[in-house]
């Protein structure tokens, strides 16, 4: 992304973050068990326009394809970009929720993953392990650091835990857009890619699953599975890099 010039700026985005913060705490309480994805979109949509937003993904074009909603809710074995339908979810789903908002002509960008009802202890451990390989990753994000050093953050905690790391999907700069340069690979070497300059605003998130790392596309062209039908889990922040270090812009503080 272009870095952020104008004090102005962050404040709008922080604004941004903020709203969308609160709507995750509000969504965390309002997420349940038999529920069908479509409520939970419209649950969403809702929030954001009463927060005096508009959704970020609902229209957004990849190629021909439009995404038709709000928010991406995927289950179990997807990993992002599931369609909302009349599909319930059940006692032991493992659910992400992606979703972003634009705000004073800035977006902001967040996911996170919950089990409903009781789960195993694998689907647990995997939650854990995500969420923990993200704030990792984001400590790492500091002026003169490279994007690389996030990556190395993320895989080298979660792959001696037995788990993979999704590799065909990454995080991206954010800002007057929703996908801006650079990307933000969940993976890599320490030291190498896209330097990280003050002004700059990343989302970072890592897409962990309980088996390999690969994934494929299903026919409605969005829903992103694993190869193996493993589970997977996601959670996402936009985080802004400044002199004073990483200020997570999606977080209630």
């Amino acid at each position: 992304m272009i870095p952020l010039k104008e004090p102005w700026e962050l404040v709008v985005m922080r604004t941004a973050g903020k709203k969308l913060a609160e709507i995750v705490a509000g969504l965390r309480e309002q997420v349940f068990v038999d529920m069908t994805t479509l409520e939970i979109d419209r649950i969403t949509e809702e929030a954001i326009l009463a927060a005096g937003a508009k959704p970020a993904f609902k229209g957004y074009k990849v190629g021909k394809a439009v995404f038709p909603a709000t928010i991406c809710v995927s289950i179990n074995e997807q990993v992002v970009h599931g369609i909302p339908s009349k599909r319930r979810i059940k006692a032991g789903d493992l659910v992400s929720l992606d979703f972003g908002l634009i705000y004073g002509g800035y977006y902001a960008d967040t996911a996170f993953s919950v089990i409903l009802g009781e789960g195993d202890e694998a689907s647990k451990r995997l939650l854990e392990a995500t969420e923990a390989a993200m704030l990792l990753g984001i400590e790492k994000a500091k002026v003169g650091a490279r994007v690389g050093d996030i990556g190395h953050a993320i895989e080298t905690y979660v792959r001696p835990r037995g788990l993979g790391v999704v590799t065909q999907m990454v995080g991206h700069g954010i800002g007057r857009k929703l996908h801006e340069p650079p990307s933000v690979p969940n993976y890599g070497k320490r030291g190498t890619g896209d330097l990280l300059k003050p002004g700059m605003v990343i989302a970072i998130e890592p897409m962990i699953t309980l088996g390999g790392d690969r994934t494929k596309i299903l026919n409605d062209q969005w829903t992103v599975v694993t190869e193996d039908n493993s589970r997977s889990a996601h959670f996402e922040h936009t985080v802004a890099i400044t002199p004073a270090g990483p200020e997570i812009l999606t977080r209630l503080d």
